[in-house]
């Protein structure tokens, strides 16, 4: 079976052809480190971890390099931190362990590598430097930009005209530029800056602009042509445009990446998610709430990844109730363990395979939930719940299954004895505490409305 996915590149669906199928090079744009990672952030992570996972079972995990990078060098880093009157490294490194934490709730795989673009700086000078030296690029009042007029497929991937492209899109302007859309590669460190942002090169003291970072990471892990690079769609335009036209500028005869994979965008109540809104949701926020991480992952993997998905309180809802669905399907089963040797649904399979359809994939495993819950033989039961953990596993779900059955029945009642205490010294903190630490042990608490409290696993 062929896996396809939609090109960004030429506008339609391509049968994915490696390069080199023993080692199949991804890479993918990863979080600029100032603050907590939001719901839109997750989405991008959870769609390429599926694509991750899809190609591990096509050719193995050994043969994929999955290259996911960490940006802590920006202005929106160096504002934070001065904010917060800490050091940028002490910023980012709290930051990525947010970011690292709140993956690993999602139950998203890690990359091969994670590199950080502050570790790459001279990976970025050598490609200025090349550019400058072929004159695609030019110095002027310590700024170094490319010149945009001398790569003429710039605006390939967008599909758009300048002009177009330019609409609702803050680019720095500068009468120092040639042209309105040339970018920055590199700017002189200012008077205030922080010395931890300030690096030496041949142009001067300074730092090196967002897009050829990822430009000198992808290069240095993956080389001049690789196999797929995604991100969200909102990073088009100027990201990936401007990592393209520098990318190929600097290495002549390199396609940079030959498959673009962009995840749509994510609004909240039908609204463009934002601070000012009032509407702006982090992974953090949602497991502090007590939402579980596999609900969250459900959610954003119940629409296609190319479309927009929109959060509301419903729709975790209807995730959880699914979820919950799944688990009480999964109870027939004697022995929890998938067989290595047990085979993946070809059904379900086929779904990933086209353009990755985790929204067809998810019905797949819900009829197996249905057939598990109606089924009239055990063994149909057995058969069903045991490609519904399979297939739910494969995505990164219903991990929690194997603790629930771990934690003793003497434990949850002390921990519901502690919360009903809780509530009735009316301290509601603590007692959403200890319902979020059960919910993270497989335990469901239900209160119910003569004031007892009931317990089920998930």
């Amino acid at each position: 079976m062929d896996l396809v996915l939609f090109n960004s590149l030429t506008k339609r669906k391509e049968i994915f052809v490696p390069i080199d199928t023993n080692l199949i090079k991804m890479y993918v744009c990863g979080p600029t480190v100032y603050d907590h990672p939001h719901i839109g952030n997750a989405r991008s992570v959870v769609v390429y971890d599926i694509l991750y996972r899809v190609l591990i079972e096509l050719y193995g995990r050994e043969s994929i390099r999955y290259v996911r990078n960490i940006t802590d060098i920006d202005d929106k880093i160096i504002d934070r931190a001065s904010r917060d009157k800490i050091t940028i490294s002490e910023l980012t490194e709290k930051t990525t362990q947010y970011f690292h934490s709140n993956m690993n709730a999602l139950h998203c795989l890690s990359p091969t590598f994670e590199p950080r673009a502050t570790d790459h700086v001279q990976e970025m000078i050598d490609i200025i430097t090349r550019l400058l030296k072929q004159e695609l690029a030019y110095q002027a009042n310590n700024h170094v930009y490319f010149d945009v007029t001398k790569y003429e497929n710039y605006t390939k991937l967008s599909g758009r005209s300048f002009s177009e492209m330019m609409q609702n899109v803050r680019v720095e302007n500068d009468a120092d530029k040639k042209h309105p859309e040339d970018f920055v590669l590199w700017k002189p460190a200012q008077e205030n800056d922080d010395p931890s942002a300030c690096f030496e090169s041949p142009f001067g003291s300074g730092r090196p602009g967002w897009h050829i970072e990822c430009s000198a990471m992808s290069y240095k892990y993956l080389g001049k042509t690789f196999d797929i690079h995604g991100g969200g769609a909102d990073l088009i335009f100027p990201h990936h445009t401007n990592e393209i036209a520098q990318s190929c500028s600097a290495f002549p005869n390199s396609e940079f990446a030959k498959m673009w994979v962009h995840n749509g965008f994510l609004t909240v109540n039908h609204e463009k998610m934002s601070k000012s809104l009032g509407n702006f949701i982090t992974v953090q926020n949602l497991l502090n709430k007590g939402v579980n991480g596999e609900v969250i992952k459900l959610f954003l993997l119940s629409g296609h990844y190319r479309k927009p998905i929109d959060y509301n309180d419903k729709a975790i809802y209807d995730m959880n109730k699914m979820l919950s669905y799944w688990y009480r399907a999964v109870e027939v089963l004697k022995v929890i363990e998938i067989s290595p040797t047990q085979k993946l649904p070809e059904d379900f399979f086929r779904c990933l395979l086209d353009d990755l359809n985790t929204h067809n994939a998810i019905t797949v495993i819900n009829n197996f939930a249905k057939q598990a819950h109606y089924a009239q033989s055990d063994f149909e039961k057995i058969e069903a719940a045991s490609n519904l953990l399979l297939c739910a596993r494969f995505l990164g779900l219903m991990n929690s299954l194997l603790d629930s059955h771990d934690v003793s029945s003497d434990l949850i009642d002390q921990l519901i004895k502690e919360r009903l205490a809780a509530k009735r010294n009316k301290d509601w903190t603590l007692a959403d505490k200890i319902r979020k630490q059960l919910l993270d042990m497989g335990i469901i608490v239900e209160d119910k409305k003569d004031g007892s409290t009931a317990w089920r696993r998930l």
